[in-house]
């Protein structure tokens, strides 16, 4: 048997070595494999359980687990169903017991299989559900393909972390991990399973989520922070059926234009700032600070990274520009702000199908991100008041809630995480560890620092510039994925062997 490794004497160049060949053999492939199955979550799929794509990749990647033989790994499927008894979502739950570790605490992995939908505008070359790895400009390999960065990948890469360890025979503490299967939809069948699985989770004290961003490849980014969301659909109904517009304007008020006069009461369409204060919150402090720093790390890519449309100018081409230009107030914008998007309608003929006729109503889909210290569910109540109440023209006007999950500020990082962060970030980017606050929203790490409030957390990942997760040309940067799976087993590595 190979003598104990202590933590402190790991060999970082042996563990990437390992993560590198898992990648490099057989990763990869199990991920491009992963791209070409349509999984989407089960708020974009209503029969997601007639089409077998999340239960096709559920067992996919639990016959992986199992095929890696990770000694003395546990794992199953776990399926409940509602009060009514439909299925729930199903989540796979692995067991890896402590080795040589005094600590009777857990690390917890987390991650999920389920998709966004395909969206538009992929390049010619490209597809949502089929996979092309390429070769960057900057020889950085890249797996192109709905899902794989976000975050199919995570399951896979905590198996290769937990593996480099064993492979080196490092002590560490006992391990579980949870791969959901409705984090797309708000991770709402999540909370019965985490109850169900509460004692089996044990004492967490440190959870490790590989589904959030970074905010370059060239460093290890720790996610500070994260925005809630309240989504819903708002519709406008003032006919029964369409009516010539050349008969009725004029007099009967347009659906779209009632439509407006509802937004405006939650949105200054001006600068885009939210009206209702309660919506809004006190940026904290030390977030502010991080926000400083990393503005002076990543400059105006901050807001360059984006696909920004060029428009003609007066005579000469321009790109289109953000709401700011300063790198400190574009972060705390896009993680500290409440913000709305709209990110559907019905009720809309195609262009071509477009004649001369007032339509009976307008449906938007509405994506209101809230501020990481914000309820949610208050927000979404306070929200339909304010959209339904005295409705112009006593219009027919509903917003139906979609769902609501509240954001996250991460607890103050104990030393030892820092530490380790900091050494895992140097020894594999040759740079210090980032802190930056994400726009997303990952419902479980509210629930977990609730249940677990004492844990640390360590939430990072793989969507970096350009990555664009949820639009068209998602990508996984493969050679950053490789670096943050030995960045992983370092910090697990690091673990203390005391409870105190």
């Amino acid at each position: 048997m190979n003598a104990r490794v202590p933590a402190s004497v790991l060999n970082t160049a042996d563990v990437l070595s390992h993560a590198t060949q898992a990648w490099n053999n057989d990763i990869t492939q199990r991920i491009s494999d992963y791209i070409t199955i349509p999984c989407k979550s089960p708020g974009f799929d209503a029969d997601w359980h007639a089409n077998g794509h999340i239960e096709t990749v559920l067992r996919e990647a639990a016959s992986w687990v199992q095929a890696q033989k990770v000694p003395g790994l546990t794992l199953e499927v776990l399926r409940l169903t509602d009060a009514q008894g439909k299925p729930r979502t199903p989540v796979l739950f692995f067991e890896v017991p402590a080795h040589q570790h005094e600590s009777k605490q857990t690390v917890l992995m987390y991650g999920h299989l389920d998709k966004q939908p395909e969206f538009n505008g992929w390049r010619n070359d490209l597809g949502p559900w089929t996979p092309k790895l390429e070769t960057g400009s900057d020889g950085a390999a890249r797996l192109y393909g709905r899902g794989g960065a976000d975050d199919g990948y995570a399951v896979y890469a905590s198996i290769a972390a937990i593996q480099a360890l064993k492979a080196q025979n490092a002590p560490h503490p006992r391990i579980v991990g949870l791969i959901e299967t409705c984090e797309e939809s708000g991770s709402y069948d999540l909370l019965p399973y985490v109850d169900a699985l509460k004692t089996r989770l044990g004492d967490v004290s440190l959870v490790v989520c590989l589904d959030s961003g970074a905010g370059n490849y060239d460093q290890l980014w720790l996610t500070s922070s994260l925005r809630g969301m309240v989504s819903g659909t708002l519709r406008v109904d003032i006919l029964t059926e369409g009516v010539h517009s050349g008969d009725a304007s004029g007099l009967v008020p347009s659906s779209f234009r009632i439509m407006r006069q509802v937004l405006d009461r939650l949105e200054d369409s001006a600068t885009g700032r939210l009206l209702p204060a309660s919506f809004h919150c006190e940026v904290p402090v030390d977030r502010l600070a991080q926000a400083q720093a990393t503005a002076k790390i990543l400059g105006d890519e901050v807001y360059k990274r984006f696909p920004w449309a060029l428009a003609d100018c007066g005579g000469s081409t321009a790109f289109a520009l953000p709401t700011t230009t300063d790198p400190v107030e574009a972060l705390i914008n896009r993680t500290w702000k409440p913000t709305l998007s709209v990110t559907g309608a019905e009720g809309f003929p195609a262009l071509k199908d477009a004649g001369n006729v007032l339509r009976p109503y307008t449906a938007f889909k509405l994506s209101l991100r809230t501020p990481p210290l914000v309820d949610a569910v208050a927000t979404m109540n306070e929200l339909k008041k304010l959209l339904e109440d005295n409705a112009p023209y006593q219009a027919k006007v509903t917003f139906q809630g979609g769902g609501a999950a509240s954001g996250w500020n991460a607890p103050s990082t104990a030393p030892w995480l820092q530490n380790a962060l900091d050494a895992a970030s140097q020894a594999y980017y040759g740079a210090p560890c980032g802190y930056i606050g994400q726009g997303g929203t990952i419902p479980l790490m509210n629930m977990l620092e609730k249940g677990f409030p004492k844990a640390q957390m360590m939430v990072c990942g793989v969507l970096g510039p350009k990555s664009n997760a949820h639009g068209p040309n998602e990508f996984l940067h493969v050679d950053y994925a490789k670096k943050i799976t030995a960045a992983v087993a370092s910090v697990i590595a690091a673990h203390p062997s005391s409870d105190e």
